[in-house]
């Protein structure tokens, strides 16, 4: 198992994508896990613990350049390391 000193701290706000100025590619270095509203979520594209909300894909649906649309939900978020 990893040592837990060796891990970035965890940023209030985080995002999956590269282009984005809240992706920090260290901290994916690690397995990180995002619960929402109490549950496990594995489809979370972004999340801000400040603010409650995380962003996820809406199923199937493409925006106009083929990636899939994002939805903002509210709630108690929790992001943690596995």
């Amino acid at each position: 198992m990893t040592d837990a000193t060796s891990r970035p701290e965890l940023p209030d706000h985080l995002s999956i994508d590269p282009r984005s100025p809240h992706y920090v590619a260290a901290v994916f270095e690690h397995d990180v896990g995002i619960r929402f509203n109490d549950k496990e979520r594995f489809d979370v594209e972004e999340y801000c613990i400040s603010e409650s909300w995380v962003k996820v894909p809406a199923h199937k649906t493409l925006d106009r350049k083929g990636n899939p649309l994002i939805i903002k939900i509210k709630g108690k978020v929790e992001a943690f390391y596995k």
